[in-house]
């Protein structure tokens, strides 16, 4: 699974600046449909630019892209739920290749019969359900370049004494685990504490994308749990809620990740 900054119902404003391309962004809600980067455009020699496109495509083996097409003309199509940056690298790489083929961009509007199509999936990888149920998969509001973040996140309560010691083993399970980014919230009272953890990584670019096991990680932290008298979930009302923070142990990019005050 890959953790970290995405984006999704806006475009990442003074990142990225496209010639050919155009951001759709995803709706969510009942509608769920993909965010997305589309170009139309026409090319003087269509087997050569698909050729080269495909020899382009193995380099971004965890993208997905779809081009139709109409004589000399494509419409092609980088779609996802959550497009990280190497999403955004791909389509800049396709640019360079549209501008040596000279490539004019066409307006949607203009007709466009369908002759062929062609899907170049992502690599596949196997399928894993999260196996620990007290491991929430969360986004996040809008942050710097409208980023969002997809994250773990983990809610607990403890006797105060063994908060520390349970984060310094959780900092720990971060680094074992390929998890850069790790910060909490919490609310100390009547020697207790519930916490709220997050876990996540920073942007994911192309050529250092991290992957994470969720379940090795979930196991990793049943296993310290055993060591403290830890509850999942948070103890008492409302006025209990872990308000304070965040606390950050581990952090990249912060500032897509973080909201300051």
């Amino acid at each position: 699974m890959i953790l970290g900054i995405y984006w999704y119902f806006k475009f990442p404003d003074h990142l990225y600046d496209f010639t050919f391309f155009k951001f759709y962004p995803g709706y969510g809600g009942h509608a769920d449909n993909p965010a997305e980067l589309a170009a139309r455009v026409q090319v003087k020699n269509i087997d050569d630019f698909m050729m080269k496109l495909g020899e382009l495509k193995s380099d971004f083996n965890k993208t997905y892209l779809h081009v139709n097409t109409d004589g000399n003309q494509l419409i092609l199509n980088i779609g996802d739920h959550m497009l990280f940056d190497f999403h955004f690298q791909f389509a800049i790489e396709i640019e360079k290749l549209l501008i040596c083929e000279n490539a004019i961009l066409l307006d949607s509007s203009l007709p466009f019969t369908l002759q062929s199509s062609k899907s170049y999936p992502p690599e596949k990888e196997e399928f894993k359900s999260i196996e620990h149920r007290f491991i929430q998969m969360v986004g996040s509001d809008l942050k710097k370049s409208n980023a969002e973040n997809y994250t773990a996140r983990i809610d607990c309560n403890l006797p105060l004494e063994h908060k520390q010691s349970l984060i310094n083993d959780l900092v720990h399970i971060c680094r074992e685990e390929n998890l850069h980014v790790f910060y909490y919230h919490d609310s100390d009272f009547n020697d207790h504490c519930n916490l709220m953890l997050f876990f996540s990584n920073g942007r994911q670019k192309k050529e250092n994308i991290q992957k994470v096991d969720m379940n090795s990680f979930g196991s990793k932290v049943r296993q310290i749990t055993w060591k403290y008298p830890l509850h999942f979930g948070h103890f008492g009302s409302f006025k209990e809620y872990p308000l304070q923070g965040p606390h950050i142990e581990l952090m990249i990019d912060e500032e897509y990740i973080i909201n300051k005050k």
